[in-house]
């Protein structure tokens, strides 16, 4: 606990200096970045982060996992809110931060997974027991990653002063249940369980009293059934978002979203056909719903891509027309005035064909034309 505190006096007055280490410190306009972790959390960073310079990327995504099998806390720590408690792993993490600096790149951590002991052992996708727990680990990450906190060997950690909280909790993947039964009706239950979660992420890294942290909320997916008797039910962006506000939700930064295209036909200023979907071309629908219920809260794209064919044959596009589409939804998100932030997913392609083949170079290594497309766009 003295640790915690002693960290705590060095950061306000390190902030209170303005002296936020150079990784950490915003650029004006939209920032623009890469979500990759299986090349940059898992992956050889020696060869990712010098390309990711190399492509000028300014923010890099990446879990930053709780619980479960890449989880910082495996088990119940005893002082959950100190970073320095044994039961916490940050080792991968450290890692991570550490080469984003060295390549000037500023880091976006999502907090997501919750941990066995934490909720008698339900599943990464289910809500804490306490949510003081959440809380707690937000607070001791953000500590340790405030710019002023030792490592090990004495030195200082890099800062990271962007914050996610979870990840699409309108999609049964990521958060359930996602409806519930209170009485003869259905209620949006991941709705309000998310705005718990919001609630203590926010309080956790805005807790430490630092200067410049921004925690965003929301990261929802572009599409939900809004039908919770189907066998996999989801919820609508936008459902999801005035069920937000009917749960009580008051304190964010930014609200994320992922304005994905529905399908290869699609171009990133073709509205979707579905009535109910959120994509880049009628995002402004979700500004105006942000409009109504929260005062002038900013918009991150905290995931966007097109998978190419070859490999996918069935939602890929092009790879001359995923280099077109890029700059066309990147010039999309930068006009409008609400958008500070836009990151695509992913670097390099998923070896397996079944996964996600959006990436900039192919799984072979082979750069395709939107690596060069997205090297070109403005900063």
């Amino acid at each position: 606990m003295c640790r915690r505190l002693a960290v705590v006096a060095a950061a306000l007055a390190v902030t209170a200096g303005l002296a936020v280490p150079a990784a950490g410190v915003a650029k004006r306009g939209m920032l623009v970045g890469i979500f990759d972790e299986a090349h940059t959390l898992y992956g050889e960073p020696e060869e990712t982060f010098p390309m990711l310079q190399s492509l000028r990327v300014q923010v890099l995504r990446v879990g930053l996992y709780w619980g479960g099998k890449f989880g910082v806390a495996k088990r119940r720590p005893f002082d959950a809110a100190d970073p320095a408690d044994p039961a916490y792993d940050w080792r991968l993490y450290d890692r991570v931060v550490r080469y984003a600096s060295q390549h000037r790149i500023q880091v976006l951590f999502s907090i997501y997974g919750t941990p066995g002991w934490a909720n008698s052992e339900r599943g990464l996708n289910r809500i804490p027991a306490s949510f003081d727990d959440l809380k707690a680990f937000a607070y001791a990450a953000a500590t340790r990653y405030s710019g002023t906190y030792p490592s090990r060997t004495g030195e200082l950690l890099p800062g990271v002063r962007y914050w996610l909280a979870w990840n699409e909790p309108n999609n049964p993947v990521f958060l359930q249940p996602q409806y519930a039964r209170v009485g003869r009706r259905w209620v949006i239950q991941s709705a309000r369980d998310y705005a718990k979660i919001c609630k203590a992420v926010y309080d956790g890294v805005h807790g430490t009293l630092l200067q410049g942290e921004r925690v965003g909320c929301g990261a929802t997916s572009p599409r939900g059934n809004n039908s919770p008797r189907s066998p996999r039910p989801s919820v609508a962006p936008l459902a999801f978002l005035r069920a937000l506000s009917g749960a009580g939700l008051k304190t964010f930064d930014a609200y994320a979203h992922h304005p994905y295209y529905g399908a290869p036909r699609e171009t990133p200023a073709t509205k979707p056909g579905n009535g109910t979907a959120v994509t880049l071309a009628n995002i402004g629908l979700l500004i105006s719903e942000l409009n109504r219920r929260w005062t002038n809260r900013r918009v991150w794209i905290t995931e966007y891509g097109y998978q190419t064919n070859p490999p996918d044959r069935t939602f890929g596009v092009s790879w001359a027309l995923q280099a077109h589409y890029l700059k066309e939804a990147f010039s999309i998100a930068r006009r409008n005035p609400r958008i500070d932030m836009m990151l695509w997913f992913m670097l390099q392609d998923e070896s397996l064909l079944g996964g996600w083949q959006s990436g900039l170079i192919s799984a072979t290594g082979q750069k395709k034309p939107s690596y060069t497309a997205f090297l070109q766009l403005p900063r």
